[in-house]
């Protein structure tokens, strides 16, 4: 791992060097999360490979922080949306305006155009407005009023959620769940994290000034494209490209699962393989870059069955199944 305190002309390098940056993130994220290293990797791993993450956990166990963190450790823009039942797609997107001295309408921009969108607790705002994001996330850009807006690049939708047992929240819609790379569960912390957590408050710590924290910005928009390009020359087998769809078709044959993982699932596991092997400092995939990224890949594009639910199944448990099942490629 790099050290924060490197050089930035460490920036300037090639594979090497953005390496080493996306690596200089997790130390700075842990200036102000503890643990979550799960994560912060995933949040990686979506930057390299263009994606959009969506955090799943109970109040209180630093979703928002870790986004926020993540957003002051990339020099990019970033903006934040907090969802509420009453939010409009218009506050997102932007909408055309009225300009009495120019009698014209023009347009102006919603908080979607920026690198890095925070949406929070995105399932507390009903499916229109939730259903903003789906051209945004799909094909970065927005249309209003006939008028299709690209958004820049780079452009990643980090949201976080509360289980959908959760009073007042709405269930994202499967195609809105798809639009995700990923789902990470942010779990309650271990006792002794816990500890630390409680120990940096006691310390001072603020969380709503990251500033203060030592958090800076260690990654640039440059490092994240030559990232991208060494990442898209990672090798593939064509033993590992079978293992990929042979797990994503056993989802599908699945008796706990009413629906399985569609091929856009089967391209997306491949992707995070891909990132996942280039970030742990290799320029080939093995199996076990794709058991790695399977859960957080696989976990929101499968539906569990009613009757397996009851049971208490999960679709976690389902996947690890399927990837104990499999036969792996020697």
């Amino acid at each position: 791992m790099m050290d924060p305190t490197t050089d930035n002309a460490a920036h300037t390098g090639g594979p090497a060097a953005a390496r080493a940056s996306l690596e200089a993130l997790r130390a700075e994220i842990a200036k102000a999360v503890v643990g979550q290293d799960p994560a912060v990797t995933g949040l990686a791993v979506a930057l390299l490979c263009r994606g959009h993450v969506l955090l799943e956990g109970v109040p209180g166990v630093a979703k928002t922080l870790l986004v926020r963190t993540l957003a002051a450790a990339l020099d990019l823009d970033t903006k934040r949306v907090q969802f509420t039942p009453d939010l409009m797609p218009s506050d997102v997107t932007g909408s055309l305006v009225y300009d009495a001295r120019t009698s014209e309408f023009s347009f102006q921009p919603g908080p979607v155009f920026t690198n890095l969108l925070l949406a929070d607790e995105i399932n507390r705002t009903p499916p229109k407005t939730q259903a903003s994001l789906l051209e945004a996330m799909e094909e970065r850009q927005v249309t209003v009023d006939g008028t299709a807006r690209p958004l820049p690049d780079p452009f990643l939708v980090a949201a976080t959620q509360n289980p959908v047992e959760y009073e007042g929240t709405y269930p994202l819609p499967e195609a809105q769940l798809d639009r995700f790379l990923l789902k990470l569960t942010i779990p309650l912390p271990s006792r002794q994290d816990e500890i630390d957590v409680l120990t940096r408050h006691t310390e001072g710590f603020n969380p709503h000034d990251l500033r203060a924290a030592g958090v800076r910005p260690v990654a640039t928009a440059a490092d994240l494209e030559t990232a991208r390009t060494a990442v898209a020359k990672t090798t593939v087998s064509p033993e590992i490209t079978a293992y990929v769809v042979d797990i994503c078709r056993a989802t599908r044959e699945s008796p706990s699962l009413a629906l399985g993982v569609s091929p856009r699932g089967a391209t997306a596991l491949l992707s995070t393989a891909r990132a996942w092997a280039w970030l742990t400092g290799r320029d080939y995939v093995i199996p076990d870059d794709v058991k790695a990224l399977a859960l957080p890949t696989l976990r929101h594009r499968v539906q569990l069955r009613p009757e397996a639910e009851m049971e208490g199944v999960t679709t976690d448990s389902v996947i690890n199944a399927i990837l104990a099942h499999v036969p792996v490629p020697r």
